[in-house]
């Protein structure tokens, strides 16, 4: 009777702590969702450019450069999040391939998930600053990735070397750089930089409530399959790398949660712009169906990372 009882008040407190760490996300998220819904000008274009070119980088440079990570850990993690990502990518390209479906508009979208709106605060509030910390790395990689081959993927084969350039792609090298030579920043310096980048977390789940409010959803059925099968890809293969690399608790919950990510506004804003510069070797991406699997693998998450989650501090 005690073992029951016993476990009945720790099945209370998971749900607790998942009800804790979930749902701040998820109403933030639904201010930005009411605001635009209710008529309220929200700049998106301004506040996405903000936080992609200013604070972001910012964000992930700080916490790259002032990471308490071992080198063995860090390298360990910056593995497990390369060969998860090349494993999932190797997946969507075989489901692809078999469903017939469009390269340009669907492989980065069902690859790179949002391991920036909604990861790292999930992981900054489930795991505390160890959680972010590692999240920051499975960001970084993500980002690169998805700034890289996720844009050469969608506009066909363009755009080359340039998306280096990339603000939040040169903050992760920089960091990186900082992180494994051990140089200093003034003090002034890093207070200068954290503080621009303090808003980049709240900013972006603002933006990605008010992204979904302005989304449209042409056809449910293709986009639901599409979003089920990403999350069960995705979590076999951050379990498998997970355990294959013998990472830690808190680093292979990170890991998991990172990779079953919904699909990122991001990806809808690239297809959008990849669309209107036009793409001579193809058809183009379709922003209508990037915003479709947006939108119902956002509202999918809603139950599929408490569920996860649970699992994880369970």
């Amino acid at each position: 009777m005690r073992a029951a009882v016993n476990q009945g008040k720790q099945s209370v407190n998971v749900i607790v702590t998942v009800l804790e760490v979930v749902v701040p996300i998820f109403a933030v998220a639904a201010i930005g969702f009411g605001w635009v819904k209710l008529g309220y000008d929200y700049p998106q274009a301004f506040i996405t450019r903000l936080s992609m070119l200013l604070a972001m980088p910012c964000l992930v440079f700080v916490t790259l450069a002032r990471t308490e990570l071992s080198p063995e850990t860090l390298g360990t993690v910056l593995l497990a999040a390369i060969v998860a990502h090349v494993a999932i990518g190797l997946a969507m390209v075989v489901l692809c391939r078999i469903a017939g479906l469009q390269r340009e508009t669907y492989l980065a979208p069902l690859i790179f998930g949002n391991t920036g709106n909604l990861g790292l605060p999930l992981a900054l509030f489930a795991f505390g600053q160890p959680g972010l910390e590692v999240a920051i790395v499975i960001f970084a990689v993500s980002a690169v990735g998805s700034f890289t081959y996720g844009v050469w993927v969608v506009s066909g084969g363009g755009r080359g070397a340039r998306v280096l350039l990339e603000p939040i792609v040169l903050s992760c090298f920089l960091g990186a750089a900082f992180l494994l030579t051990g140089w200093d920043l003034p003090p002034i310096a890093v207070r200068t930089l954290d503080l621009v980048g303090q808003p980049a977390i709240p900013l972006m789940l603002l933006t990605l409530g008010a992204a979904v409010s302005r989304l449209a959803v042409r056809d449910l059925a293709r986009p639901l399959v599409l979003s089920l099968l990403k999350l069960v890809i995705c979590v076999a293969a951050a379990i498998a790398v997970a355990r294959g690399f013998g990472l830690g608790q808190v680093a292979q919950a990170v890991l998991v949660l990172q990779m079953i990510a919904p699909v990122a506004v991001t990806g809808y804003l690239i297809a959008l712009r990849a669309r209107e510069a036009g793409n001579p070797e193809g058809d183009g991406p379709d922003p209508d169906a990037v915003a479709g699997l947006v939108v119902i693998s956002t509202l999918l998450s809603v139950i599929s990372l408490p569920l996860v989650l649970g699992f994880l501090v369970g």
